[in-house]
């Protein structure tokens, strides 16, 4: 319990930093502000034919009776939202890193130099650095898409289905959600996404911390606009100190005062 809420404090201090650069952090919310207006008309799209799509795919229920036939258009129905919920915050995030990356980049050094120990900028063509975020991207979203018909299909058992499904894709989704957040300090000291996996795996609980709470805020109407850019600040804080104890980073500073 104790690394959990040292986890979701870094995204607390990450928000700290729209106190202490409030224009750096606007910018940074524009971009979650633009795909998130895209996200929200295709999630409310998608509400209205929920159960139009729960019926589609409960044919074989057609002849039962109720309240059985009600009973497995209404877990489809849940399972068919959580699934989208959990590929939409994650997509949502990529897509939003990838259109502000200019942004996102210089709130993750800003924080690197106010700790202190940032690494060298490094020296390669912007489309090397696009390539490697979208290879990346797309691997992330492979596993996501797989747990999350997993997921989808443990929605389907009746009462117990649909509650357990959402935890595990909150637990889920807040782990892909670091991950991702996390690239920035990963990407500048050329660490690949393997090491970046497996240096947060080490601090799990610090790492579901910070990513649960993430997710849970971005499903908050228009919380994902203030939380983008605090989660890259918040993230650069964890994957700091994930990188400090494998040894590929310094401890030094404080936090994001001063």
């Amino acid at each position: 319990m104790q690394r959990i809420l040292l986890g979701s404090g870094y995204l607390g201090r990450g928000l700290r930093m729209w106190i202490t650069s409030p224009r750096l952090m606007f910018l940074g919310a524009l971009p979650a502000l633009l795909v998130g207006i895209v996200y929200v008309a295709l999630l409310v799209a998608l509400a209205f034919q929920l159960d139009t799509i729960a019926t589609a795919l409960t044919g074989f229920a057609e002849r039962w009776d109720e309240p059985w036939r009600l009973s497995v258009r209404v877990a489809v129905g849940a399972a068919v939202a959580a699934l989208a919920l959990l590929i939409a915050v994650f997509t949502y995030t990529a897509l939003t890193l990838a259109l502000g990356d200019p942004f996102y980049e210089r709130i993750s050094r800003r924080v690197e130099e106010r700790l202190g120990g940032a690494p060298a900028e490094l020296e390669e063509p912007w489309w090397r650095g696009l390539a490697r975020g979208i290879g990346n991207a797309l691997r992330l979203l492979a596993a996501t898409a797989f747990i999350g018909l997993l997921l989808f299909a443990l929605g389907l058992i009746p009462l117990v289905g649909t509650p357990l499904a959402a935890v595990l894709g909150a637990v889920t989704g807040g782990w892909f959600l670091a991950v991702e957040l996390a690239g920035y300090p990963f990407d500048a000291r050329g660490l690949p996404l393997a090491a970046r996996r497996r240096m947060l795996a080490t601090g799990r609980a610090t790492t579901l911390g910070f990513g649960v709470l993430t997710y849970l805020l971005f499903l908050v109407p228009l919380g994902a606009v203030v939380v983008m850019p605090a989660a890259v600040a918040g993230a650069t804080l964890m994957s700091r100190d994930a990188l400090a104890a494998a040894g590929e980073q310094p401890a030094v500073g404080p936090g994001l005062t001063g």
